[in-house]
């Protein structure tokens, strides 16, 4: 015989939450590391080819990749 039951994982979520900002320090800079992770992605996406930039661009228009800010949103990064 089944028996439903339910599993109320709220308080497991909410210390494992807190240990990973635990972990991550006093010295952790949310905004600091979304410029950085930002300027990573606009340095991966710089310097394309035309045949390449076509290729990025067909993948953003099926979702697979963020566009660049100017191109509809996306991460905010500046586009080159």
């Amino acid at each position: 015989m089944l028996h439903a039951f339910d599993i109320d994982l709220t308080d497991h979520e909410t210390r494992r939450r807190a240990e990973v900002v635990a972990a991550l320090g006093d010295g952790w800079d949310p905004v600091g590391t979304l410029r950085d992770e930002d300027e990573a992605y606009r340095l991966l996406y710089s310097g394309l080819d035309a045949e390449q930039e076509e290729t990025y661009r067909m993948l953003v228009a099926a979702g697979v990749l963020p566009a660049r800010t100017g191109e509809g949103g996306g991460r905010g990064a500046a586009s080159d």
